[in-house]
């Protein structure tokens, strides 16, 4: 695909949004200190953001459908931009739980309009490949943009490094606002338009198959730190290794996702799919020993962020006629995913069956996806408009 400037904002926008959204993860000893306040209640900070994002996914959208395109995506990363500027300038835990919750409003929104837009600025066979090259800003921010902020929270302040992140959320905006063409809203979209969409099954299907089958990733990936330490018995510098290892194989995989589901998006998510599956059931094996954790922990990231572009681009065909509302929502189920991935881990932590049975209920996520996704196919489709 050539080179889109178009596509470039966008994946700049959704850099920043990737930083603000895990960063705080590596944050919270340094804020909790700050603040006074106890690890699990700073950890309330993440939980508040995930809550904005399901709430401002469909609230956002809808109350934005006759707003051109362009001048939508600007205002979201204003919302972002201020969101994270209220954060550096926080004088206590209130302030800034907040100031987590307006930043997350523009989250579903920007990523689910962002896709349609990004489908739209390509020619049709490239229209999943377009929607990776936007989540490519994502992935990047897993590998560098997290980790340096993480560095500035602890070598200047975390104030600081939230104010570098409303940094680039105005670098977002400029380049949205020159790189991307005027984009009216389509003509005789509605509220209710994109709420019928909502009901229709396979819209439905798609995303829970979203919420189930990025389950499985999280389920893993929330516990991968205590899982290197005390099983793995991996230093502080081989676990920010490997998790640097993760956003390397979620970048490539995010690329090859785009690739394989301009051929057949259910293709793609089956093959990826069963390969996050077996990969997971290893890992509760290859855990054991640094350098098999290592190799199972690229394969998995590839996998893992693989089955992104054709999760979305699955939901955006099926609601093709009124695609934003769908779009936005499942991005929602992207997060829902995660909190329910994270919550299953704990329970099976917390239920002493041990670390590696952790793989085996990600694992098992991964494959209830993949065997809805095949009982989907039996079924007769309604036929979807072009976008």
């Amino acid at each position: 695909m050539k080179f889109n400037l178009g596509l470039l904002a966008l994946a700049v926008g959704a850099f920043g949004i990737g930083v603000t959204e895990f960063a705080p993860m590596g944050m919270l000893p340094v804020i909790a200190s700050d603040l006074h306040v106890s690890i699990p209640a700073a950890g309330l900070l993440v939980s508040a953001y995930a809550m904005g994002v399901l709430i401002g996914a469909p609230l956002m959208t809808l109350t934005t459908g006759r707003i051109d395109r362009r001048t939508l995506l600007i205002a979201l990363m204003g919302i972002f931009t201020l969101g994270n500027a209220l954060s550096a300038l926080a004088g206590g835990y209130w302030m800034l739980m907040a100031a987590r919750v307006v930043t997350s409003f523009n989250h579903g929104a920007f990523f689910g309009v962002g896709s349609v837009v990004a489908a739209s600025l390509v020619p049709p066979d490239k229209r999943a490949a377009a929607v990776a090259a936007m989540f490519t800003g994502l992935t990047v921010a897993t590998i560098g943009g997290v980790p340096a902020a993480t560095w500035v929270s602890e070598a200047i302040g975390w104030r600081t490094a939230f104010a570098g992140i409303a940094g680039v959320g105005a670098i977002a905006m400029l380049s949205l606002r020159l790189a991307l063409p005027a984009l009216p809203a389509a003509e005789g979209g509605d509220m209710r338009a994109e709420l019928r969409v909502l009901t229709r099954g396979p819209v439905v299907m798609a995303l829970a198959l979203t919420t189930i089958g990025f389950g499985g990733v999280f389920t893993v990936f929330t516990y991968i730190v205590p899982i290197l330490r005390d099983v793995t018995h991996g230093s502080t510098g081989y676990v920010t290794a490997m998790l640097m290892l993760f956003g390397v194989g979620a970048t490539i995989g995010n690329a090859l996702g785009g690739k394989l589901a301009d051929r057949s998006v259910d293709r793609a998510l089956k093959s990826m799919l069963a390969i996050m599956a077996l990969t997971l059931l290893a890992f509760t094996v290859l855990m054991q020993w640094p350098v098999t954790a290592a190799i199972a922990i690229l394969i998995w990231g590839i996998a893992s962020f693989a089955i992104v572009p054709p999760l979305q681009m699955r939901v955006m065909d099926a609601a093709s006629d009124a695609p934003n509302l769908a779009s936005a929502m499942n991005i929602g189920a992207f997060n829902l995913g995660n909190a329910i991935g994270a919550a299953l881990g704990g329970g099976v932590i917390g239920a002493g069956l041990g670390l590696p049975v952790v793989a085996v209920a990600g694992a098992a996520m991964a494959a209830v996806a993949l065997v809805m996704l095949i009982a989907s196919r039996r079924q007769p489709r309604a036929t979807a408009c072009p976008v």
